[in-house]
């Protein structure tokens, strides 16, 4: 049944590979079930119902993911367009929740359309491929960065922007975080070295358990009020029911509070990003896995992007913001995941996560991210691929991938790589190279720096 649904044979893979790489993802990702509530509810939304929503929303999207298309991808509500919907359009532009919801919902029926007329595969065919290989590469130096942020190892400077901490100051707290986070990263490492098969999940489950012995010698100190908790699961009252508060909230948006040009622009803002993002993401990680064909090609890729769309309607029905297709995918396909099967565990991971919240959402940051800084490692060695000699095709493929770790962003760092690749290229009389969906899209990303 699994072999006939997933065809693991031809994909070189087996139930338990495809298992634990799902639950890999799943643990890369489960800080979202506390992060998206926490941001969401500065719109208003209560934090219960956003956890339900984003835990369903997760669910369903992974799930059409692994059916639709059969590979080892997962979604779930994406972070930064959390922000935008609850600090821009709630917060700067004032409008409700409802609305904020309503613009994710027609998003996503937009991207539906895109994707069944092949709009969407067409902007993934037309990058390059030197290109795609530095957006792989681009995407592993960012997910570290981040995994380094989560760990508190990088911390905000005024003079440097950002800094090593001070490992000895408030060691009970930040420092023993970052530290913890730091031996993580040596044990999956080392068990990756040894070819220990789910070194990356055991590397988070021991980090987790080192951090568990810490708080009960004394070592980690619990305070709540500047972010640090406690990293024993405890049972807390949690209510099922709550997600009535936010489903199908967006089609009782105050649509006479709406200003058609505000609309446009906040629909056009969730669309552009999500777009990009999940291209980037399908990028990296199909070049990780190598499932790009010999032009660069993903096979079943209007599956994937009509799995993410329907995630994103679906996930504006249940109350969360736009559901993308998330880069810690990555660390399952680096554990082996090639199909479906392994979405589906992540999948029916997340619809389990509702009963046992409290206990996903007890994972602490610095637990994931040795995972993250290590997938991150995995993924640049795409570098040595890119063509270095030819440098209208290197220089593009390097700007882009420096762009995303600095610009903080998947879909900054493909403009910047598709402007540069569209100017060089025709100033240095390459134009035949170019084509004209990559004149398109270079106007569209200058357009957007200009007016958005």
């Amino acid at each position: 049944m699994l072999e006939k649904w997933f065809k693991l044979k031809e994909n070189n893979t087996n139930v338990k590979t495809e298992a634990v790489a799902g639950v890999t993802t799943f643990m890369t990702m489960a800080y979202i079930l506390a992060v998206n509530p926490s941001i969401l509810s500065a719109s208003g939304m209560d934090s219960n119902a956003v956890l339900m929503a984003t835990a369903l929303a997760a669910f369903i999207g992974t799930l059409a993911m692994a059916l639709l298309a059969n590979y080892p991808f997962a979604l779930a509500p994406g972070l930064g367009l959390n922000a935008y919907f609850a600090y821009t359009v709630c917060g700067v532009m004032g409008y409700s929740w409802q609305i904020a919801l309503l613009a994710v919902f027609v998003e996503g029926l937009i991207f539906i359309v895109l994707s069944v007329t092949n709009v969407r595969e067409a902007i993934f065919n037309a990058i390059p491929m030197q290109l795609k290989r530095g957006v792989s590469v681009g995407i592993g130096l960012f997910i570290a960065f981040i995994g380094f942020q989560n760990a508190g190892v990088v911390v905000n400077s005024d003079s440097t922007l950002v800094t090593v901490i001070d490992f000895t100051a408030d060691f009970h707290t930040a420092g023993i975080s970052a530290l913890l986070a730091v031996i993580g990263v040596f044990i999956i490492v080392i068990l990756h070295v040894k070819k220990v098969k789910g070194s990356i999940l055991i590397g988070i489950f021991a980090t987790w358990i080192l951090g568990v012995l810490c708080q009960l010698t004394g070592l980690y100190t619990v305070v709540p009020e500047a972010g640090y908790y406690s990293l024993i699961p405890s049972w807390s009252s949690f209510s099922i029911s709550s997600i009535g508060l936010t489903f199908g909230q967006c089609f009782k948006a105050d649509f006479g509070s709406i200003k058609a040009v505000d609309f446009i622009v906040i629909i056009f803002a969730f669309l552009f990003v999500d777009i990009f993002d999940t291209l980037g993401t399908l990028i990296g990680c199909a070049n990780k896995a190598d499932m790009l064909d010999k032009e660069g090609k993903l096979p079943r890729i209007k599956q994937a992007l009509l799995a993410d769309a329907i995630a994103t309607s679906a996930g504006a029905v249940l109350g969360t913001s736009t559901t993308t297709t998330f880069v810690e995918s990555s660390a399952g396909v680096a554990e082996g995941g090639r199909t479906g099967l392994s979405s589906v565990v992540t999948g029916f991971l997340f619809l389990l996560a509702i009963i046992f919240a409290p206990i996903f959402t007890t994972i602490p940051g610095f637990a994931t991210a040795p995972a993250l800084i290590f997938v991150g490692f995995l993924m640049i060695t795409a570098v040595v691929q890119i063509d270095f000699e030819d440098l209208t095709e290197a220089i593009p493929a390097y700007l882009c991938l420096l762009a995303m770790p600095l610009m903080y962003s998947i879909s900054e760092g493909i403009a910047v790589g598709v402007i540069s690749y569209v100017i060089i290229n025709l100033v240095c009389g390459k134009a035949k190279k170019i084509t004209p969906l990559m004149y398109i899209l270079a106007v569209l990303f200058i357009c957007k720096y200009i007016f958005l």
